[in-house]
């Protein structure tokens, strides 16, 4: 694994297109249009370099975005990037119902310093080869020599097992958004 930079990027958000197509709580944000999933992604890369880390794999099927909370502070580009993700992604009517989301997510936050694994993705291609297992095991072992513990959310139900097989624990389900959202944390 390596850190990503900004020459990753396209690679990045490709992978996490591919995988997150098809992803309940991406479409409840962005739709399922290609092209604001795409922005998404973008979105995330961006805040994440700034405010995390992006993590890539050495043959380019694997990576992981996290960011730190606590880390986030005002700047011209990230309200720029906020008002093009609304513009590219969200739509102005969807404006409320996307801060409502992201307020009901971040009432489940603690409130020390902790890593947030916002997106982890496999080329689809790739999955089931043991890429993802990789790249989670170092996002969680970076994170702790930082002494945090990561916090995710998912709605894929099928990935609950992987993420606790790896050691996170589901702390909370939510119906709010239409479908199960888990939160899980490490233990």
């Amino acid at each position: 694994m390596r850190k990503a930079t900004q020459n990753d990027k396209e690679k990045v958000v490709s992978i996490l297109l591919k995988a997150f197509k098809k992803n309940k709580s991406v479409n409840y944000i962005a739709g399922k249009e290609e092209g604001k999933i795409r922005y998404l992604m973008e979105y995330s890369f961006e805040n994440c370099i700034d405010m995390g880390e992006v993590f890539i794999s050495e043959d380019g099927n694997a990576c992981a975005m996290i960011q730190f909370q606590d880390k986030k502070k005002f700047s011209w580009k990230s309200t720029f990037l906020d008002i093009q993700l609304i513009l590219k992604t969200i739509g102005l009517g969807n404006i409320p119902k996307a801060l409502s989301r992201e307020s009901f997510i971040k009432k489940h936050y603690p409130k020390a310093p902790f890593t947030y694994l916002w997106f982890v993705g496999v080329s689809p291609e790739k999955q089931k080869n043991g890429f993802g297992t990789k790249i989670l095991k170092h996002v969680l072992d970076y994170s702790k020599t930082l002494d945090r513990p990561v916090y995710l959310e998912t709605s894929t139900e099928s990935n609950l097992p992987w993420y606790q097989k790896h050691g996170l624990e589901i702390y909370t389900v939510s119906e709010k958004f239409g479908f199960p959202f888990y939160f899980l944390k490490t233990a």
